[in-house]
């Protein structure tokens, strides 16, 4: 995929998407791979012009969170470029507060969402898998409902014809030679580690895209 100078790239999902951000000040990146990914495009710009990013990640969010506000936070923006990152709290809520996300329907409102993107949009699709990397032994369950909402996820973005970042793959591969805390110490929330390798990931998904 190239990325013009002129692109607008924006970013949405969850607190792994916002990162810390200053939901105050709309330029905000917040600490994480936006931020990551920002850098590099401003490096490569060598000076110039640069993309402009975008981040409205919200902490906490599930899929159905992001329904209300899709227009103003991500269709009035006229992105070129609309990257998700949804998924991990319509499992975690199920642990610590029962409450249900059904992977039909998280799947469906999802797929709702990327298809008003593709409607409404010129905007090319990224899509990141959610991930989880157990810490404790309650996590360690997570799996059954996470492992089918990931399946939902991809369905979703090879149905739209989105780039695919497998953080569901990147991460636990590297949790393979390390602590799983290096790379996300609570499991879920990326460390600085964790974060460039989302960022990497993104990258490679991207440049290697026609």
């Amino acid at each position: 995929m190239h990325i013009k100078d002129t692109d607008t790239l924006l970013f949405i999902g969850d607190s792994i998407t916002d990162a810390g951000r200053d939901r105050t000040d709309p330029a905000s990146l917040g600490n994480g791979y936006v931020q990551r990914i920002a850098g590099t495009l401003g490096e490569r710009a060598g000076g110039g012009q640069a993309p402009a990013v975008i981040n409205r990640g919200i902490s906490g969010q599930r899929v159905y969170d992001l329904e209300p506000r899709w227009a103003t936070d991500v269709i009035d923006h006229r992105p070129d470029v609309v990257t998700v990152k949804i998924g991990i709290n319509d499992t975690w809520r199920r642990y610590d507060q029962e409450l249900l996300s059904p992977v039909d329907e998280f799947e469906s409102c999802l797929g709702g969402l990327l298809t008003r993107v593709v409607r409404e949009t010129s905007a090319r699709l990224v899509v990141i898998t959610p991930f989880l990397l157990p810490v404790t032994p309650d996590q360690e369950k997570w799996s059954e409902d996470l492992t089918p909402r990931t399946e939902a996820v991809l369905r979703t973005a090879r149905a739209h014809d989105a780039l695919l970042v497998r953080a569901d793959l990147v991460l636990p591969r590297a949790a393979e030679g390390k602590a799983a805390t290096e790379l996300a110490r609570d499991g879920v929330h990326p460390t600085a580690l964790g974060h460039r390798l989302i960022a990497d990931a993104w990258f490679a998904e991207v440049d290697s895209a026609s």
